[in-house]
């Protein structure tokens, strides 16, 4: 009789088989939007700047030779209204070379304020995640740029591309990659020889070429809400009460067989016969599309009366994996199949089950039971 009643026990709670954690779909390229004051950043760092200038005359061209070369710092502070777009403000400085020669090249103080509008196409072309290691953000921006030794103002014009590397959720290190187009009297020697047509050339600008490296700091809130599927998540939620109800009715007519059963038996040969038929019983642990962890814990819970029944009688256990067969490949859904029948045989074990009394069988991909989410499973039975 005890044995009876813990067939009936498993029995009765595999009704809550299919309840499952299920992950809420979302829109790649869509997000909720967020306040003013969420989504800003600042940042600083050292920058390297290389001067090639509208005067000089047959110098080395090397970014990294004395003749060029300077260091310095920047500053800026920045928000991102979307994942993909963004403006910053930053400052550039501090030294810089006028290049006129080989051997003359002498320093000067500047500074150059400009305000950038940022594009970060890892997120734009990929979609937002908050988790991607690299985002690659070309920017231009438009600025004053001021030479404090000889005192003299003009628009600079600036082109970049910063590389975000993410170390923790607030904190990135960047290089960023800066050129600045100013006129060709900033350094304070124009270029006099260009005629006309070659006003706006390359030719008539001073150019600073640079690579700032630095800490990015994330202010405030600094993530991103996904914008959920609604279309997806309300026919998941429909296969998901599909598969409950066609659940609670298999396990309503089981039990209903198994009241009658019972009420016609009467000797203890009878009633052995029915707790065997009860605990052949297959019992299901249920998996999400595409993945191999146990979508819910609470399915083991009925799957530890059985482990009970088995060890005290040293039944084997069959464990049988499946997939559903509208997704993936058949060799894909081979192999799921068996990553999933592996994480039942291991949580089997963990519960005290001895492996050589578990046989694994990976069934592929399956469309027998409706409706068909209802196939991301495992079943284990007694042998």
């Amino acid at each position: 009789m005890r044995k009876l009643l813990l067939a009936l026990a498993v029995v009765g709670c595999s009704a809550t088989a299919v309840a499952q954690n299920v992950e809420i779909p979302s829109k790649k390229y869509s997000v909720a939007t967020n306040s003013f004051w969420a989504n800003w950043f600042v940042s600083a760092g050292a920058n390297f700047t290389a001067a090639y200038t509208s005067q000089e005359n047959n110098c080395n061209v090397n970014p990294f030779s004395s003749d060029r070369g300077t260091f310095g710092f920047s500053v800026a502070v920045g928000k991102w209204f979307t994942p993909g777009i963004g403006l910053r403000t930053k400052f550039d400085g501090i030294w810089a070379k006028q290049v006129n020669t080989r051997t003359d090249h002498h320093s000067y103080k500047y500074l150059n304020l400009h305000e950038d509008l940022m594009f970060n196409l890892s997120n734009l072309l990929y979609g937002y995640n908050e988790k991607r290691v690299w985002n690659f953000i070309p920017y231009v921006g438009i600025g004053w740029a001021r030479n404090m030794t000889n005192v003299n103002n003009e628009v600079s014009y600036n082109f970049g591309l910063l590389n975000n590397f993410r170390v923790s959720d607030r904190v990135q290190i960047f290089a960023d990659l800066h050129t600045a187009f100013i006129d060709g009297g900033f350094d304070a020697a124009p270029y006099d020889g260009f005629a006309a047509t070659e006003k706006y050339s390359m030719r008539h600008y001073d150019k600073l070429v640079g690579l700032t490296v630095g800490v990015t700091y994330n202010l405030g809130t600094h993530t991103w809400e996904k914008t959920p599927d609604v279309d997806a998540l309300m026919a998941m939620n429909k296969e998901q009460m599909d598969a409950l109800n066609a659940s609670l009715k298999e396990q309503q007519d089981e039990n209903a067989r198994l009241r009658t059963l019972l009420a016609q038996q009467k000797s203890a040969e009878n009633v052995e016969k029915v707790v065997k038929e009860v605990v052949n019983t297959p019992l299901s642990v249920f998996f999400n599309i595409n993945s191999s962890r146990i979508a819910s814990r609470k399915d083991l819970v009925n799957v530890k009366d059985l482990v009970e029944y088995a060890k005290a009688n040293g039944s084997k256990i069959v464990v049988t994996g499946y997939a559903d067969s509208k997704t993936g490949s058949a060799a894909y859904n081979q192999q799921l199949s068996q990553k999933r029948a592996d994480v039942v045989a291991n949580e089997l074990v963990k519960m005290g089950v001895n492996r050589d009394n578990i046989e694994v069988v990976a069934a592929g991909g399956v469309n027998n039971i409706s409706p068909y989410s209802y196939n991301r499973r495992v079943t284990i039975q007694v042998k």
